[in-house]
């Protein structure tokens, strides 16, 4: 897999993976697909904060991609950011989540960035399984915290924290 750096060209490839997880699970609390508009200023969002925003593909054909943004606006915070990996719903469980997680953590700025934080939908074993094997810890777990297809959800926070 080729890893590189998201332009505003993927923005179409992009939020059809995402807009996948919208409309069929509880990984995304968002409940409305997002628009190629919409996601364009999210990124550039990302980008201009000076957070990471990177694909991966295949033979030209995007299957991933991973950002990083800001936790929490309060300045003492500064140092703690959050990560989300999103893959093609047909590329799941042949490791390239893993190929990207790997990326993030080699590519991330440790002089900046004390912890790295993922909200995870509860139960999402897939995910807890990734981020646990990279040294992520469960930090907490909120019952009841939003409200998609019909039901409460769970959220939980991982963490992994960068010694320095």
């Amino acid at each position: 897999m080729n890893i590189r750096k998201a332009t505003l060209d993927d923005v179409c490839a992009i939020c059809n993976i995402y807009n996948y997880y919208i409309e069929n699970t509880t990984i995304s609390f968002e409940t409305m697909p997002v628009s190629e508009t919409e996601m364009k200023q999210r990124m550039n969002e990302t980008i201009s904060a000076g957070y990471s925003f990177y694909i991966g593909e295949i033979d030209s054909k995007i299957i991933g991609y991973y950002y990083t943004h800001r936790w929490n606006n309060r300045f003492a915070y500064k140092s703690t950011v959050e990560e989300s990996i999103y893959l093609d719903k047909d590329e799941i469980g042949k490791g390239y989540g893993t190929q990207l997680f790997e990326h993030l953590l080699k590519h991330i700025d440790k002089k900046t960035t004390h912890v790295l934080i993922a909200g995870i939908c509860i139960p999402n074993e897939s995910s807890v399984r990734l981020h646990e094997k990279f040294g992520f810890k469960q930090i907490s777990h909120m019952k009841e915290i939003g409200w998609k297809f019909d039901q409460w959800r769970d959220v939980g926070h991982w963490q992994l924290i960068f010694k320095h």
